[in-house]
């Protein structure tokens, strides 16, 4: 018998790597004879590179970019194969990397996201996926661009330097100077939200306010995210409020998709892609996945959605452990997984929980196991 274990995961105690190896301990309890096997999963979000450069092999890449406010900051992204690479515009360009009482989306730049990009073209990399959540900004990922060498002109001709502010007062946008290594590479974007760039449900008014935005300050954004969107559609002919994540991580999305031919990919699915996942699924009896709160969002672009899809394409079972099940849970029933136990196993409080997730999860597996050993006997 041979398992694979591929969970998310759980923010705040369980790794995804930790996971799997509490799933290990336990089924050569119940099972002595079986095989294990274990990838670790993200689904585009935070860890995504992280947990990609451990499934695969590869090199991870440190290097100083300019954070969200123009501070130096330090960032990384990985190389899988010398040609492939993964990282994710939040350790570059991320929320967390701006204090607080600093959060202001007008002031804020993509920029070092670019320098990213830059840094593993210059390292022979022509195939570069890239996580877009969790970011600080909304400059329509102008910032970002401007690393690569496309600039942001004024009604005089002259530069903007490419915050949320500048977005009023973008009258031209020259490509000219982009960098070569740019058009002979291609980008897979990662991305699950669907918002157009401008409007109510836009970059401005939908993830603004967490930024620091406040009414005033997104109202003005939102001018200038029209009056970029117009520029954009003047010089090139794209309507971005017509496509579907233009306004992901502030823009950036539309961005990408503009200046170098982005291809927007559900997160977990190219993650899935990155790490091999259907060839890992070779001759395995039973998936394990999870994650750690499951409710009706587990089933739009989620770890469990996108493991339980693959699973059901090869006519493998799979089923979940998880940490607690809120509303529409159920709902992944539809989506390949079998069943759902939590790890939870009596009334309580949070922190206890938290404080005692490795002995919960490893009790939950126990468990799991023991009832597949059961079913296995009828």
């Amino acid at each position: 018998m041979k398992f694979l274990f591929a969970s998310d995961s759980f923010k705040g105690t369980l790794s995804s790597r930790r996971t799997a190896e509490l799933l290990s301990q336990a089924a050569r309890e119940v099972f002595p004879a079986c095989e294990c096997e274990a990838v670790e999963i993200a689904d585009g979000g935070e860890g995504t590179t992280d947990a990609v450069l451990s499934a695969v092999g590869g090199e991870k890449i440190s290097l100083s970019v300019h954070g969200p406010l123009g501070d130096m900051t330090e960032s990384y992204y990985g190389i899988l194969d010398g040609r492939r690479a993964v990282m994710e515009m939040a350790s570059a360009s991320g929320l967390p990397l701006v204090p607080v009482s600093l959060r202001d989306p007008r002031r804020t730049s993509s920029y070092g996201t670019g320098e990213m990009i830059a840094g593993a073209l210059a390292k022979g990399c022509t195939d570069i996926s890239i996580a877009i959540g969790g970011s600080a900004t909304n400059d329509g990922g102008m910032g970002c661009m401007r690393a690569l060498g496309v600039r942001f002109l004024d009604k005089d001709g002259k530069e903007l330097s490419g915050c949320g502010q500048d977005l009023i007062n973008v009258r031209e946008i020259d490509t000219t100077g982009i960098l070569p290594l740019v058009k002979a590479a291609s980008f897979t974007v990662m991305c699950d939200v669907t918002n157009p760039l401008c409007g109510t449900n836009g970059a401005t008014y939908t993830f603004g306010k967490q930024k620091g935005g406040t009414p005033g300050i997104l109202e003005e954004l939102e001018k200038g995210m029209q009056n970029y969107k117009d520029v954009i559609h003047t010089q090139f002919g794209i309507n971005m409020d017509e496509i579907s994540g233009a306004g992901a991580a502030g823009g950036l999305g539309a961005a990408l998709m503009v200046f170098l031919n982005g291809k927007l990919k559900s997160g977990i699915e190219t993650v899935l892609d990155l790490v091999d996942f259907d060839r890992k699924l070779d001759s395995v009896s039973l998936v394990v996945t999870g994650e750690g709160t499951t409710d009706w969002q587990s089933a739009f672009g989620k770890v469990m959605q996108g493991v339980g899809m693959r699973c059901k394409k090869h006519n493998i079972p799979a089923v979940a452990i998880v940490g607690s099940m809120g509303k529409g849970a159920e709902d992944i029933f539809d989506y390949g997984i079998e069943s759902i136990l939590t790890t939870v196993n009596g009334i309580m409080p949070l922190e206890e929980a938290l404080d005692r997730a490795d002995e919960l999860y490893l009790g939950a597996a126990r468990r799991m196991f023991r009832m597949l050993k059961a079913g296995t006997g009828l």
